[in-house]
């Protein structure tokens, strides 16, 4: 057998690198995917937001589901460990991180759900009072304890303040909501005010004495760069 031309020895070396180099880049890329799961206690609200955030970032995250459970605190939270099981075993495929998202709202067992799905291995953005806590943070800070409908009173008056929104109303259930508050608000600052309003309160204190405060920035900072918590 003769020896291969020189130029087609270059052409096979050429191959493999690019063979070589592709392979890592898939390395690279399964190594930043991130499987969530994200259960609501809200049966539309929060899952819509979560919802249309994912959908706008969904290199980040592979295969997300999220799950609507109308469900409150400790039940939530034992939902969502059998729908984790059972999910897991369909697909055959483990959740990276699991996460309950619920208010505080009325709910007695609120620290006892807070430490049953730490117990589980699971992540909690929890909100006190509620979840449009979070929406407001995005316009102002606010360190007062109020009501649901207050703080939906506030993000009105904000969201009025810009430009096509003069007589704007607030919709509980629209699907609307991230695409308004990513657009007119600064998720920056809304972060950076849930992180001050944490500091606020002492350690020994329960979390359902912390009010207003909210933990949902720590998930949105995990979809953002999922990788970076693993």
């Amino acid at each position: 057998m003769g020896l291969i031309p020189k130029y087609k020895r270059e052409k096979q070396k050429l191959i493999r690198r690019e063979a070589k180099a592709a392979k890592k880049r898939g390395e690279k890329v399964r190594s930043k995917i991130v499987r969530f799961l994200i259960v609501c206690e809200g049966s539309e609200t929060e899952p819509n937001y979560f919802e249309s955030f994912i959908a706008d970032n969904y290199s980040q995250v592979l295969s997300p589901i999220v799950k609507g459970g109308g469900r409150s605190t400790c039940s939530l939270v034992k939902w969502a460990k059998d729908k984790k099981d059972e999910l897991e075993r369909a697909s055959q495929l483990r959740f990276d991180r699991v996460w309950v998202v619920f208010d505080k709202d009325d709910n007695n067992d609120f620290d006892k759900a807070i430490e049953m799905a730490r117990k589980y291995g699971f992540q909690v953005a929890w909100s006190n009072e509620a979840f449009e806590l979070w929406f407001l943070l995005h316009f102002q800070y606010c360190d007062t304890a109020i009501s649901r409908t207050a703080y939906i009173e506030k993000l009105e008056s904000k969201i009025r303040e810009c430009k096509g929104y003069k007589t704007y109303r607030y919709e509980k259930n629209s699907k609307k909501m991230y695409d308004i508050i990513t657009s007119l608000g600064n998720e920056k600052s809304a972060i950076s005010y849930a992180r001050r309003l944490r500091s606020t309160y002492s350690k020994e204190q329960k979390f359902s004495e912390h009010n207003p405060c909210i933990t949902v920035d720590r998930l949105i900072e995990e979809l953002r760069c999922p990788e970076k918590f693993l």
